[in-house]
């Protein structure tokens, strides 16, 4: 089923007047997690991208098991890999202390993912609030709506048209694209989890197509990659992987989405694709002969370009079947309903 914008108003006033010093206050609780862990900022994108894929910007991946809910956080492309909850759990505790109930979970962590990116060195945009939080999780659909790290350039396009997002819209969020150091084994069809591939900044590996330009992903994600001796993988790139990736080893073993630049938010990502350096499957293919390269081409060239488009891709994204007006509640801790 493809995905229709919502008509509901999400408004960057939202809170002026019930909450004027929320985005201030949550943008000191993340800056002050990131300092502490680098790659934190890279799982928070994350975070946000694994929550809008499913079912919409509705904090749904925030709750925990409960009687009448089954948690997100168990499937397959989630357990043991996404991380930031007890992060975004903080902001809400100090936002609450300032204007209890007022300001949603979903708000907070689209909030947080924009604060993440400008603190290492990604673009900063206006965020569109009013969304509120959802009272039902899936774990169906959490195992079912995130691609596939070996997923093929159509079916990544499919993937983000389904969520009213362009194939352009998909490179730059391939831009910021981060894994997941504990993700089980029998994750793997889904570990490419796609937000942001530019992001590169070393951190847990669950893949999203546009946060590459930070992070790092297992062994076990691109070990195929690098020892398939195919045409489309550069041969000295796949050698080094190789040193730190053993053939029947090692598959907890990490490597840099982005060999170049891999704690900071730039374009070097891109340029790594038309070297045939991409390290995971589904980073060459969008570089590999088909409709996106001459995107991939021109984020190589121009950085400017790239940042624009991945904010308002971000933007694009945060738009994604929002909880508005009545509809929804206003969590007071996020992993639990009210």
């Amino acid at each position: 089923m493809n995905y229709t914008p919502s008509n509901a108003h999400l408004s960057s006033t939202f809170y002026d007047a019930t909450c004027p010093n929320a985005l201030r206050t949550i943008r000191t609780s993340i800056r002050t997690a990131i300092s502490r862990e680098r790659r934190m900022a890279a799982s928070l994108l994350r975070l946000h991208f694994h929550d809008c894929f499913v079912q919409g910007c509705d904090a749904s991946i925030l709750l925990e098991d409960a009687p009448s809910i089954v948690s997100e956080r168990n499937a397959l492309p989630n357990k043991g890999s996404v991380r930031g909850y007890q992060v975004i759990e903080a902001a809400k505790s100090e936002v609450e202390k300032l204007c209890p109930g007022v300001v949603s979970c979903a708000d907070i962590l689209t909030v947080a993912a924009r604060d993440a990116s400008e603190m290492v060195g990604g673009p900063s945009w206006s965020v569109k609030l009013g969304r509120r939080d959802s009272t039902t999780a899936s774990l169906a659909l959490a195992e079912t709506s995130l691609p596939s790290f070996k997923a093929s350039l159509d079916s990544l396009i499919k993937t983000f048209d389904d969520n009213g997002l362009s194939a352009r819209d998909m490179v730059a969020l391939s831009g910021t694209n981060y894994p997941s150091i504990d993700l089980p084994i029998k994750s793997i069809t889904y570990i490419r989890v796609f937000i942001m591939k530019r992001l590169v900044i070393s951190i847990d590996h669950g893949i999203n197509a546009g946060a590459h330009t930070i992070g790092q992903a297992q062994c076990f994600l691109f070990r195929d990659r690098i020892y398939s001796n195919e045409s489309d993988i550069d041969a000295g790139f796949a050698s080094t992987r190789r040193r730190g990736c053993p053939i029947n080893a090692g598959n907890g073993n990490l490597a840099p989405l982005d060999l170049v630049t891999p704690n900071s938010f730039d374009y070097n990502y891109f340029k790594n694709l038309i070297q045939k350096k991409g390290l995971l499957e589904s980073d060459q293919v969008l570089f590999s002969g088909g409709s996106t390269d001459s995107i991939v081409s021109e984020y190589s060239n121009n950085p400017s370009k790239f940042k624009s488009d991945f904010a308002a891709a971000m933007v694009k994204m945060g738009d994604i079947r929002p909880l508005m007006g009545e509809e929804g509640v206003i969590r007071r801790i996020c992993g639990a309903l009210p």
